[in-house]
């Protein structure tokens, strides 16, 4: 009997560790070969044509080109199976169960990717692949939706510009008269107040913690009483925030749960 051919796989996450760690796994694989990676959206655009994987590892939350627009970029007669890598996004994980992806919810650990990667490997040997453009179709029509309705930022990366989804931002700080806008392992500086920016978010999602800083709520991983009855707010990166008293009525369920 002949043996199955290797399942070709690309690798595609702007986070240097994120990235390492699936293809860690992935070497962990027997039937696997890993067919390339990329860590921006041009890149695997470009990679993905070139090598033509059986099954994708895409991050979604990327500066500049995101997963959706590698997506649109790719010939849909063409695309393999995609499993999506995603920070904690409530509204796009529903949306990847309605439509039937697998995704990756960061940080994920060895036994849940294990999982994922036998349901698209399942996938690929069943070639599946018009119902891969079918769900796709569905999933980029809903989640364009949301995307149209949210406020975007011309920033500057490379002497280049591009439209920022403000719901893209970790957290901002402000300098004077410019704000620090913190997006993965990017940092993109424009002209502006945190009040102005303040106001253009979705306040359900972002939390001011002080006058010069705000964060996305999904970005915090933990809250520690500190003196004077302020707060320590340690991000997902590690930073630290103080979240002073003057700002402790913005979202005080948050404090509930300590």
């Amino acid at each position: 009997m002949t043996a199955a051919p290797p399942l070709r796989v690309f690798v595609t996450d702007d986070e240097a560790p994120a990235r390492k760690k699936i293809l860690r796994f992935l070497a962990q694989e027997p039937d696997v070969c890993v067919a390339g990676e990329a860590s921006n959206g041009a890149e695997a655009v470009l990679g993905i044509q070139k090598t033509k994987p059986d099954l994708l590892f895409l991050d979604v939350q990327m500066p500049g080109m995101d997963g959706f627009d590698v997506i649109r970029a790719l010939d849909p007669n063409a695309l393999p199976r995609i499993v999506f890598v995603t920070a904690h996004d409530e509204y796009a994980i529903q949306a990847f169960e309605v439509h039937a992806f697998g995704y990756l919810l960061k940080p994920f650990n060895q036994e849940r990717f294990s999982k994922v990667l036998e349901e698209a490997r399942q996938h690929v040997r069943k070639d599946l692949r018009s119902d891969v453009v079918t769900h796709l179709q569905g999933l980029l029509a809903q989640l364009q939706n949301r995307t149209q309705s949210q406020p975007k930022l011309l920033v500057q990366q490379n002497d280049r510009g591009f439209l920022l989804s403000l719901h893209q931002i970790d957290w901002a700080e402000s300098e004077r008269n410019y704000l620090n806008l913190y997006v993965g392992n990017q940092m993109y500086t424009v002209r502006g107040t945190i009040e102005a920016l303040t106001e253009k978010l979705d306040s359900s999602q972002f939390l001011r913690v002080n006058r010069s800083c705000l964060v996305r709520i999904d970005f915090i991983r933990e809250l520690h009483s500190w003196t004077h009855g302020e707060y320590q707010v340690i991000l997902l990166s590690g930073k630290t925030l103080m979240w002073t008293r003057r700002y402790l009525n913005h979202h005080p369920e948050l404090l509930r749960k300590l």
